[in-house]
């Protein structure tokens, strides 16, 4: 099993939905820069060959945003994966569960995520 921590906080589905209804590119670059701070991290990371699991510890600043608002980070996280070339695709052959737990920590925001195969 793999552990890997990507600090601080990844944007909620509400602000996701905002910027891609004020213009693509809004978007465009938002994904960009969330995808490549998850790449950056998991490129510490073996290549994965075979399907895996991911284990997702939110830890938020407060309790504000709704839970089902903060998983939309995990797209960002699992597109990262695929750009740092650890799996080949985010298809249902290369993913398996998906589990989500959530805590509160105001000084240090992050995301841990446990990696099995």
């Amino acid at each position: 099993m793999e552990k890997v921590i990507i600090p601080g906080e990844f944007p909620a589905l509400n602000k996701i939905i905002n910027k891609s209804k004020q213009h693509w590119a809004a978007y465009s670059q938002m994904k960009k820069e969330y995808t490549n701070k998850a790449a950056y991290i998991m490129n510490r990371l073996p290549k994965f060959n075979n399907k895996i699991d991911l284990t997702f510890y939110w830890y938020c600043k407060n309790r504000r945003k709704d839970k089902d608002n903060i998983i939309a980070g995990q797209k960002f996280i699992i597109d990262g994966l695929v750009k740092a070339g650890k799996i080949k695709n985010d298809g249902w052959k290369e993913i398996g569960d998906l589990i989500h737990k959530f805590e509160v920590d105001k000084k240090n925001p992050r995301v841990e995520i446990f990696i099995k195969q």
